[in-house]
């Protein structure tokens, strides 16, 4: 699963939270053993703190950590960077989604099919039919290879191609997924929060 941290368009109190709610969550997982990656985060004001994490879970659905869904976190602590400030409660928010499909490749899912070549090579490759095109049949993706005086070698040009398509395309379900996650990232809720901590310890309520 991918969980964002956000600290939407709160001050410099709340991106301080997204930091020290993503220690003690990092804390959390280690004890679960579960393996956390930082997928990207988008850094404070001041040096240390986030307005946003992008995280990634590596763990089985028997693996569970309490309380994690999507809500609003609240911090509550009297500011540390402006010790006149009334205010003491910051709210951060948390979103879990489901990390987006990926499409695999595998040879099996391929199919091929030889086409005569064209240009320069000679009889060869006038009367042979070398070239290749690969068709990955889950997508419809395809990807040709004529270059190459034998059939063997094309084939694995193509396949090469085609694996590249598939990436290209991975890639962009990637990008589009983190650009809804930041349209969410200012959407911050107040209220009904799913965790509560406490204090510049930030232990939990």
């Amino acid at each position: 699963m991918w969980i964002q941290i956000s600290s939407g368009k709160g001050p410099v109190e709340c991106e301080l939270a997204v930091s020290l709610f993503l220690k003690a969550f990092e804390n959390e997982c280690n004890k679960n053993q579960i393996k956390i990656n930082i997928i990207d985060a988008v850094p404070g004001e001041i040096s240390g703190n986030y307005k946003s994490v992008l995280l990634s879970l590596d763990c089985s659905e028997h693996q569970v950590i309490d309380n994690i869904k999507s809500g609003t976190v609240l911090w509550i602590c009297k500011s540390p960077y402006r010790p006149n400030h009334k205010r003491k409660n910051w709210f951060i928010n948390v979103d879990v989604f489901q990390i987006p499909d990926k499409l695999s490749f595998c040879e099996k899912d391929v199919r091929f099919e030889s086409m005569r070549s064209s240009g320069p090579g000679g009889q060869n490759v006038n009367k042979v039919e070398t070239a290749v095109r690969a068709i990955h049949l889950p997508t419809g993706l395809t990807a040709t290879a004529r270059e190459e005086r034998s059939q063997y070698m094309n084939k694995k040009l193509a396949l090469c191609r085609l694996s590249n398509l598939i990436r290209e395309m991975n890639d962009s379900k990637f990008s589009v997924q983190k650009r809804n996650l930041w349209e969410q990232h200012n959407a911050l809720e107040r209220g009904n929060p799913i965790r509560i901590y406490k204090g510049k310890e930030f232990k939990i309520k």
